[in-house]
């Protein structure tokens, strides 16, 4: 590129990052951010739980129907990067993000609105959960928004510097009077640097209108709600009310108040109004303690920095001291105590205090809090803190927020895509890392308590379902095809009341399991598996079997009761779920059997039936004409279901659970795979007992296309053909995981 093309982009940059710079807003006068503030004044009266719950709104959030109750999802546990999403499309620097806990999000928005409507941040919000639950990618989430919300328009914060104009007589207030007559307008905000002798910053990011008198500020703020009829909907908060600058700018300000002999304007004159942004990176309203840490805040005096030699006489006289530490550089946001309850309890004791007053006592001074806090701890740290005899005068500071292990595989499943899958660097096969999220969830179900459902039906069913129905139930709501249409409706009804009965228990589901970490190394150790090329399900399930075998686990020492913590054993089943995927995607790959074939085969005989009940006529579109409804296609699928000897029976329950359905879910397409998985899974089954035959000899014909054999020709050749490239476009397989499934599947299935 010519040289004057560079300095040609090089001047368009400049202008754009100089007009981005002016309509952000970054640097103001008191008069200028006091227009702001008139515009928008419940937006920049906020202080620090407010906000956060205004980030929470920023992003928005949406329904997530689950087989257990409906629940709101807040889209800042969605974003993936520290950019976001940008025209639909996702950045590649990815981070995690939360998957699943929609319950956890309801609760800290819950909390965070009633920090809203009581004024102030007045406890300190605890997750506790099991080790690798989620609690630290939670908090990191809530940063993520918080940082992406700082750099739109509705985000912007503010907070002040203080500003002493250069000048050769520049110990003189009166210069400074001066010069503010002398061509700098009414305030010394847009001074160029080389014009300020010096600049002092307010460490604790204070509010610019902490600077006015308390009865001042008040009136200011009533009148500006009035007009903009904020005040009918939230009081300003604490923070802003009544809040006071700290020692250090309560000093500056009594000074300059002095030294002007009471002309506020002119001590306004000094104050730089300053946008500031949220960021973890560089420790501004954001910031994580780990368990090591045990000094939060501390002060140090700067009455012998160098440029306070430049500040006024009425200035540089006065000792002054700064606030430091992670209390201070967390103002305005979020401060994250990482396993809070692994310090030493007198390293956090100043809670207690600083909780209930919202202030933190120095050694010079006070100063005020401004922060959301977030805690995370471990159910074993809890229980002995629960213990101890300081816990009472704890609890009523604290919000406990439970963050239990995920119960839905699927979720779980997603955890494994996001984080381990890009890291694998090689192919990795179909349901992979589906087995480890089912065999997970498998570990941490717990016997249900019949005593402790609601209706003695609904106690008997959950008590005789296994760990694998109860995942499945938990996941997509399949209800166990054992059961009768009655039941069935009975358990998919009571789902909510069995997944939320042991919410009351200390030993809840979810407590006790493989964590997603062990899991993930798992994953890994499979990916390198030495008999396969692709991180097969084949070498996930042979690492969860030697797991399984260890007894450094204390959930891997649960003794068995009735089918649950049976580890091993559990090793068999999803084995064999993962099987059940392989045969269905193999027979879709034939060619011979479409899941849609027996569908449309229930789907008419159910239509048929209707008619037969209503004794009309079935309307034919081959023929244009009305007929009698089939009795040979209705006979030949009772006959699957073994219903004949009760057959007009069978057919009006039928049609009364379909027309139930329609009443309870107006204008929905009624979900037979929901209402009858039974009747279903029968149709299934002899639909494909009568082709069996078929599909084995082609996925034989598969396996030694795969192989490299070259006998076969003509139409086998062509049906083994097409039935790979089904299996590698459509379900993802390559041809050395695809040889590995389906030998195990004709070895497993198709060899008798």
């Amino acid at each position: 590129m010519a040289k004057n093309g560079l300095h040609d982009q090089l001047a368009k940059i400049g202008a754009d990052v100089k007009e981005r710079f002016d309509a952000e807003k970054r640097v103001l006068s008191f008069a200028e951010y006091l227009e702001l503030l008139a515009k928008f004044p419940a937006r920049h009266t906020r202080d620090a739980s407010r906000y956060v719950r205004d980030a929470f709104d920023h992003f928005g959030s949406y329904e997530v129907d689950k087989p257990y109750g409906r629940f709101r999802r807040f889209r800042i546990f969605d974003l993936l990067s520290a950019g976001g999403l940008e025209d639909g499309v996702q950045s590649p620097h990815k981070r995690e993000y939360l998957v699943g806990h929609e319950a956890i999000q309801e609760a800290v928005y819950r909390i965070l609105s009633n920090f809203a409507r009581e004024g102030r941040s007045n406890r300190l919000t605890l997750l506790h959960g099991p080790n690798g639950s989620a609690k630290s990618t939670f908090a990191a989430c809530v940063i993520r928004g918080l940082e992406q919300y700082s750099m739109t328009d509705e985000g912007a914060q503010y907070s002040f510097s203080w500003v002493f104009p250069r000048g050769r007589d520049n110990k003189s207030i009166g210069f400074q009077e001066a010069a503010l007559a002398s061509g700098f307008g009414d305030s010394f905000a847009h001074l160029p640097e080389s014009q300020i002798d010096a600049k002092m910053h307010s460490e604790l990011r204070e509010h610019p209108l902490q600077i006015l008198p308390i009865d001042v500020r008040r009136t200011l703020i009533k009148n500006v709600y009035a007009e903009a009829d904020v005040g009918t909907k939230e009081a300003a908060p604490d923070w802003i009310w009544s809040g006071q600058l700290g020692r250090k700018n309560q000093q500056v300000f009594d000074a300059l108040l002095t030294a002007y002999r009471g002309d506020l304007n002119k001590v306004l004159a000094h104050v730089q109004v300053e946008r500031y942004y949220i960021s973890q990176r560089y420790r501004s309203g954001a910031v994580t303690i780990g368990p090591q840490m045990a000094v939060d805040a501390s002060e140090r005096q700067i009455t012998a920095d160098r440029s306070l030699g430049a500040l006024p006489a009425s200035l540089s006289a006065l000792t002054l001291f700064e606030p430091m530490g992670e209390l201070v550089d967390a103002s305005g946001g979020v401060i994250e105590y990482s396993d809070l309850l692994k310090r030493p309890l007198d390293a956090w004791k100043y809670l207690l205090l600083a909780i209930e007053t919202g202030e933190v006592a120095l050694q010079m001074s006070n100063i005020s809090l401004n922060s959301v806090m977030i805690a995370s701890s471990n159910e074993l740290h809890l229980h002995a803190f629960k213990e101890h005899p300081e816990y009472n005068s704890f609890r009523g500071r604290l919000q406990l927020v439970r963050v239990p292990y995920l119960l839905d595989y699927r979720r779980e499943q997603e955890i494994y895509d996001a984080q381990i899958v890009p890291q694998v660097r090689k192919h990795v096969a179909p349901h992979a890392t589906f087995t480890a999220a089912l065999w997970a969830v498998l570990t941490r179900l717990r016997m249900p308590d019949a005593e402790r459902i609601r209706g003695k039906k609904l106690g008997k069913i959950a008590t005789e379902l296994t760990p694998l129905e109860k995942a499945e139930l938990y996941t997509d709501g399949t209800v166990p095809i054992r059961l009768s249409t009655e039941e069935s409706m009975e358990l998919r009804q009571g789902t909510p009341s069995l997944y939320h009965e042991q919410d009351a228990s200390a030993v809840y589901e979810g407590l006790t399991s493989a964590s997603p970490r062990e899991i993930r190394n798992l994953l890994l150790d499979a990916s390198q598996h030495p008999a396969y090329q692709c991180m097969s399900p084949l070498a996930v399930l042979a690492g969860i079997e030697q797991f399984a075998d260890r007894n450094d686990y204390d959930f891997l020492k649960q003794a068995p009761e009735r089918g649950y913590h049976e580890h091993r054993v559990f090793v068999t089943q999803v084995r064999n779920r993962w099987l059940d995927r392989v045969d269905d995607e193999v027979r879709t790959a034939t060619g011979i059997i479409e899941e849609t074939q027996y569908m449309e085969l229930f789907d008419r005989y159910v239509t048929h039936v209707s008619y037969w009940v209503k004794n009309e006529r079935v309307y034919n579109r081959v023929t244009g004409k009305f007929e009698d409804p089939d009795l040979e296609l209705m006979a030949t699928v009772e006959k699957i279901l073994d219903s004949e000897d009760n057959a007009t029976t069978f057919r009006r329950d039928l049609i009364s659970s379909v027309a139930g359905q329609a009443i309870d879910h107006p204008g929905d397409k009624v979900d037979y795979a929901q209402l009858f998985p039974r009747y279903l899974q029968r149709v299934k089954e002899s639909y494909f007992a009568e082709r069996r035959g078929q599909v084995s000899s082609i996925a034989e014909d598969v396996l030694l296309l795969l192989r490299g054999d070259k006998t076969l020709d003509g139409d086998r050749l062509l049906a083994a053909t097409k039935s790979i490239a089904m299996l590698k476009t459509r379900f993802g397989y390559c041809e050395h995981c695809a040889s590995d499934a389906i030998s195990e599947l004709l070895k497993s299935r198709y060899s008798s």
